[in-house]
């Protein structure tokens, strides 16, 4: 059920890697009243939320790298990695 999945935490860990046309649509139907509608809302939204705080983790990572090897190879080296 909606519900229990959501309480038990195990909503978001179901598809990890983005996002799950068929489960949305099952929980979608499942959604028959207010309570459950405004469960799959808000798994819809924290799961929205993890995906964009992922993308930021990863934008973060490359930018970190491209500073580092740019430390690495020191001024006037870096113009190799300009496209």
């Amino acid at each position: 059920m909606l519900g229990e999945s959501a309480c038990a935490g195990r909503a978001m860990d179901m598809d990890e890697m983005g996002y799950d046309y068929l489960r949305y649509k099952q929980l979608l139907a499942q959604a028959v009243d207010e309570t459950r509608r405004l469960e799959l809302i808000d798994i819809m939204i924290r799961e929205n939320a993890r995906d964009r705080l992922e993308a930021q983790r990863a934008a973060d990572h490359v930018a970190m790298t491209a500073l580092t090897v740019a430390r690495v190879l020191g001024p006037g080296r870096t113009d190799h990695f300009q496209g």
